[in-house]
């Protein structure tokens, strides 16, 4: 356990625990997703009654009973694009999480080498994707290797910025504390910076995860043989709508599972921190 690892004791003005929550905060708990679920409900209705209403043809806005059509026909296709997509956008988001890890740490042990860091890392992150996906495509080819850099690309610079950001958040009396001792940097790193940084680290990734998957998406867009960027590019070049926003479903929930699963992990992680 290192010295910022103490268990919150704090107690409202109440004088009861803060963990405990009050019967209103647990019924607004339970409400909010059934609020969630009646307003998405309420849209695909209106959504519907519009199409029809208005005789929209299907090529240009299908109505959501048609999507889900296509999402039912295509799921043997939808799939397994949506595993190689999801496969691509994982390993996107490790390999950038590492980059602006380990980019931060260097930042953090030698502060003269911050200006040089930080203009590369934001003249990456200004390139635009849709420009370097087609180049990375000509390179790598159609594999995934390209999807990968990509989304590495996408993902880097939130880490980066948020690690940087938290290794610097530690309380000047606690910095003061370990001077008084003579720690040496690598053990303030380990037992006051890398445990106060966790919030910030888990912040970031709730940014990158849901980029992941969109960096996938658009360098599949650019060329590959499979995934769901691919399912989307011959949905639009033959005008099946309903395929397209099948597909753009599928993205849509991958994403939202992704940011659930990193935000259950923070507060396992975090409330484990504390223990």
């Amino acid at each position: 356990m290192s010295l910022l690892d103490v268990p919150d004791t704090r107690a409202d003005t109440t004088g009861s625990p803060t963990a405990d929550p009050s019967p209103a905060a647990a019924t607004r708990s339970r409400v909010t997703p059934v609020a969630g679920v009646l307003l998405l409900v309420g849209a695909a209705v209106a959504w519907e009654l519009g199409v029809r209403l208005t005789g929209t043809p299907e090529w240009i806005v299908p109505a959501p009973t048609a999507v889900v059509r296509a999402l039912v026909d295509g799921a043997s296709s939808l799939a397994p694009a949506a595993l190689v997509t999801l496969g691509e956008a994982a390993a996107g988001l490790v390999l950038g999480t590492a980059v602006g890890l380990a980019l931060a740490v260097v930042i953090t042990f030698f502060r003269n080498l911050e200006q040089a860091v930080l203009s590369m890392a934001l003249l990456a992150k200004s390139t635009p994707i849709i420009a370097v996906a087609p180049i990375l495509t000509i390179w790598l080819g159609f594999g995934h290797a390209p999807k990968v850099l990509v989304t590495a690309l996408l993902t880097f610079f939130p880490m980066l910025v948020n690690a940087l950001e938290g290794f610097r958040s530690l309380d000047p009396a606690i910095e003061d504390w370990f001077a008084s001792v003579d720690a040496d940097p690598v053990t303030v790193f380990r037992h006051a910076r890398w445990p106060t940084s966790w919030p910030y680290l888990f912040a970031a990734l709730k940014v990158s995860a849901p980029l992941a998957m969109i960096g996938a998406v658009v360098a599949e867009w650019m060329g590959a043989s499979s995934g769901l960027g691919r399912s989307m590019w011959l949905a639009y070049t033959n005008l099946r709508m309903p395929a397209l926003f099948a597909a753009v479903l599928v993205l849509t929930a991958l994403s939202a599972l992704v940011y659930h699963l990193v935000t259950r992990l923070e507060r396992r992680a975090l409330a484990w921190r504390r223990a």
